[in-house]
């Protein structure tokens, strides 16, 4: 045997698992920046489509999340068992040309259907690139590797932010666009279709070079073969560890809650409290996110690995509790300080620790369920992450603003109201869930020594009766 090209194997084999990390994070870019851009065109949105600050809550989050969540578990059945590549890259060719599509919409209930078909196809990706990345790597090079992919979430926050502020900026002297089918749009119109139909270049990317890998970490049968387990298996296994995953579930999405919060109302709380046009808080508030959210996640998996290296075995929970708490005084408080610059640096900070639990939810969901119901127990998780957080949390910002200070302008108070209470949340339910963490891979491991017992002993019967 050839040594020498046995040894390259491996290094092959893990180059090859990168390349798909960055492959799977750059997918994970176009769909920030497609979710994401709507947010800094608030302005002439809002005009144009004459809505409220609860309407444009709904376009941002809910219409996105309702079926982002709905629709993630039965993709997610489907990635369980089909090939995953296929699945993500039908997904990308879905959003990408339904975040065209909003580029189109004259009133309240196209852009709503149209930000319904973005979620739909966003659905696909995480839940599936989640667990063919645990096939990828080990679970002590896993949180690295999930922080990798989710620098996606905010390198296409914050390309979202200054692409947008560049084109705005471009188009500004521009009255409106005259285009085939459609007749004539607005600027803002146009920016969809220049942010969003590129995406059809890496669903094809996605398609041709990325491989499924063989699963590992299958659930066995009493025969030693693999289970084959669906949703109610899923969700059974939920609530067999109702405590771990009721803690992690809620504490997450309080902790997203705040995410969201900060990344949907940032915008429109600098532009409405300190006059800084459209195209100045799309590069400030990229900048912002390139630096201290891509920092943050990255930190947030290295942290989680650090910890398991130490012999935590909840890490994701710890390492996310510690971030949350960390959290909570910036994220209520840049609002509440009067200099722009002051806020700004404060907000830095608040983003920095609002980024760590990207990678660290996901190695919790990876490390404890078996591989037959990886992607569905993620596709649970989002459903409640999304509902909550960005549905929910991003509306109840607007509640405040609209109907509690019935004001525009006091945007920046509801943005402390929700994130206090919010990270707070966060910090008690992921403190106690480092307990709950813990027992559920003990049970899991216990009853794993235990199937692979009744395995051998079988085989040893076998043995003897032949």
């Amino acid at each position: 045997m050839n040594t020498t090209a046995a040894a390259a194997r491996p290094g092959r084999a893990n180059a090859y698992a990168w390349y798909v990390v960055i492959v799977c994070m750059l997918a994970y870019v176009f769909s920030f920046i497609d979710r994401q851009v709507l947010v800094l065109m608030i302005e002439p949105i809002k005009r144009d489509l004459m809505l409220s600050d609860t309407q444009f809550s709904l376009l941002s989050g809910f219409a996105f999340s309702l079926f982002y969540a709905f629709m993630g578990l039965p993709i997610a059945f489907l990635a369980d068992r089909h090939a995953r590549p296929r699945l993500i890259s039908v997904g990308i060719a879905i959003w990408s040309v339904a975040t065209a599509a909003c580029g189109v919409s004259q009133n309240f209930v196209q852009m709503f259907v149209s930000r319904m078909a973005v979620g739909v196809g966003e659905a696909a990706l995480s839940p599936a690139a989640y667990s063919m990345l645990a096939d990828y790597f080990s679970k002590e090079k896993l949180g690295r590797a999930i922080a990798v992919y989710s620098l996606g979430s905010f390198i296409g926050g914050g390309v979202a932010f200054l692409v947008g502020g560049y084109v705005i900026a471009l188009l500004k002297h521009a009255s409106a666009f005259a285009v085939p089918l459609f007749g004539q749009i607005h600027p803002w119109q146009m920016t969809f279709f220049i942010v969003g139909l590129p995406g059809l270049v890496v669903a094809l990317l996605v398609l041709l070079t990325v491989r499924d890998p063989q699963r590992k970490g299958l659930a066995q049968d009493g025969s030693g073969t693999a289970a084959r387990m669906t949703t109610a298996d899923a969700l059974r296994f939920v609530f067999r560890h109702r405590a771990t995953f009721g803690c992690h579930y809620f504490g997450f999405s309080f902790y997203a809650m705040t995410l969201f919060s900060l990344m949907s109302w940032t915008p429109a709380f600098y532009i409405r409290h300190f006059g800084l046009t459209p195209v100045q808080a799309g590069y400030t508030l990229g900048t912002v996110l390139l630096v201290a959210n891509t920092a943050g996640v990255f930190c947030g998996g290295w942290f989680n690995d650090w910890l398991l290296r130490r012999g935590y075995q909840d890490a994701p929970m710890r390492a996310s509790c510690i971030g949350a708490a960390c959290m909570l005084v910036p994220a209520a408080l840049f609002t509440q300080i009067p200099d722009l610059h002051g806020s700004l640096a404060v907000l830095v900070v608040a983003m920095f620790f609002a980024s760590f639990p990207m990678p660290t939810s996901t190695a919790a969901m990876q490390t404890l369920a078996p591989n037959q119901l990886r992607a569905q127990i993620s596709a649970l998780f989002l459903l409640v992450q999304n509902l909550l957080a960005l549905g929910l949390g991003t509306t109840i910002v607007a509640l405040f603003t609209d109907k509690v200070f019935a004001s525009p302008l006091a945007v920046g108070h509801s943005v402390s109201i929700v994130n206090g209470c919010a990270a707070s949340l966060a910090v008690v339910l992921l403190g106690v869930g480092c307990r709950h963490y813990r027992n559920s891979l003990a049970r899991e491991q216990t009853g794993a020594d235990r199937a692979k017992d009744r395995v051998v002993d079988t085989a040893k019967l076998g043995a003897i009766t032949q």
